[in-house]
């Protein structure tokens, strides 16, 4: 008699979100506190400071396609630990060595962010994808959502133990290190690569280990093993992509400039504070509303309507004003809602349209090319406000970008595999009868 084992999947997405939890939100957000602190010892511009976190922003996606390959040669469960000894190292190397500008850039821009890159959404999401198909877009969003949480809770946590070692900068990014190396253990004990690892499949049917077979997945989602090189030869990845710059580029402006843009209005910094803690709890729900929808809806319906959410957020916040909160608010939580629904329909879009064996490369390429092209959004958001004093061509911006995105995902219907494609023509021509 063989003895049945329980589904490992959602355990393991327990535990991809607590990874990506410890490594989003201690070196990311409590970083963004930290780095507060070190400023008073490291002599730094502004605009040297704000350096830090755009190269950071940048080497979290641009390393995407070596995060590939890592996860295709090496396992999920290594590039986890990979990510993790390298924002170790990075932690280190700002409590330690840092003494200079060039080093906090180095430590906080280039290791942490590459090790962020390595250590939370491409193995997360590919782990989501060998796991699940039919509830594929729940785990996802469940998995994913654990950077909106540690936003939310990392940087107070660490705010916290600063405040209590009278701003010891260097003794909190110790406790970083510290941290990175709980996730690294975590991921080498507990993150399983594939189901049939351990004689199941995917969504949780349990069969015997010498009988493993695929299942009949939803028409939602492809059947065919697409290939890295068919898939991008098909418009409805790139429409994809498409989809991803607009999600989010705006974004990213906002989470630059959101707060100068409510206090320039005559907004308190209180609330204008409110207003950006309502953006993590939004974006944190706005991934559960798109991973919903990913399972119960066409992947371009659902994701041109979670890009529909800017443009109201945009005309919002140009309306914003103290004697109307309400319209602040409203504004971040559109805003919020709109990353959280659109990052889930990025990141399981191509899962559904191309599977598992293709999704790494895929999805490592459509976050490095977002992370090129979204980068720039504060600098370029801040140049607009220096040449007109406003940010309304911004939102504009943001505005038709995100008609773009919808207008693009129009397109992106479920690619037709080759096969079925190379013999359509032949069964157009039927023989006379």
């Amino acid at each position: 008699m063989t003895e049945t084992k329980s589904f490992y999947g959602w355990k393991l997405v327990g535990i991809l979100w607590f990874l990506d939890f410890l490594n989003m939100g201690f070196p990311y957000y409590g970083g963004t506190v930290i780095n507060t602190y070190m400023r008073n010892d490291i002599v730094m511009s502004r605009s040297m400071y704000g350096l830090g976190f755009t190269v950071l922003n940048l080497f979290v996606g641009l390393p995407s396609l070596l995060v590939a390959a890592a996860i295709l040669r090496c396992g999920i469960r290594w590039t986890f630990a990979l990510g993790s000894s390298l924002i170790l190292a990075g932690a280190l190397w700002l409590s330690l060595v840092a003494t200079r500008p060039w080093h906090y850039l180095l430590g906080f821009g280039v290791l942490a962010g590459t090790g962020i890159s390595f250590g939370t959404i491409v193995p997360a999401a590919t782990a989501v994808t060998r796991w699940f198909v039919r509830y594929r877009g729940r785990a996802m969003a469940v998995t994913l959502s654990a950077s909106g949480f540690a936003g939310f809770f990392g940087a107070p946590l660490i705010n916290r133990i600063l405040a209590a070692t009278g701003g010891n900068w260097r003794l909190a990014w110790l406790v970083v290190s510290v941290v990175t190396i709980l996730s690294g253990i975590l991921a080498l004990l507990f993150v399983k690569e594939r189901p049939e690892d351990l004689g199941q499949v995917a969504d949780g049917r349990i069969i015997p280990t010498r009988s493993v077979s695929p299942i009949a997945a939803s028409s939602l989602v492809t059947t065919f093993p697409w290939t890295t090189r068919q898939a991008y030869g098909t418009p409805a990845y790139w429409m994809i992509v498409i989809g991803g710059i607009a999600s989010q580029f705006p974004f990213f402006f906002f989470v630059a400039h959101g707060l100068l843009h409510l206090k320039g209005a005559g907004i308190s910094s209180g609330d204008a504070a409110w207003a950006m803690g309502l953006l993590s709890i939004a974006a944190v729900g706005g991934r559960l509303i798109g991973g919903w929808l990913m399972d119960r809806l066409t992947a371009r319906l659902a994701f041109a309507l979670g890009l529909g959410c800017y443009p109201i957020g945009s005309a919002l916040a140009l309306h914003v004003g103290p004697n109307a909160l309400w319209i602040a608010f409203l504004a971040a939580i559109f805003y919020g809602t709109a990353f959280g629904w659109t990052f889930i329909c990025l990141n399981t879009s191509t899962a559904h349209f191309y599977g598992p064996a293709a999704f790494p490369t895929l999805n490592g390429t459509a976050l490095l090319l977002t992370a090129v092209f979204c980068s720039p959004a504060g600098f370029i958001g801040g140049k607009l406000f220096d040449l007109y004093a406003s940010y309304t061509a911004a939102f504009e911006i943001n505005m038709i970008l995100a008609g773009g995105g919808i207008v693009a995902l129009l397109f992106a219907t479920m690619p037709a595999p080759p096969e079925r494609a190379a013999r359509i023509p032949d069964a157009e021509v039927a023989p006379a009868s």
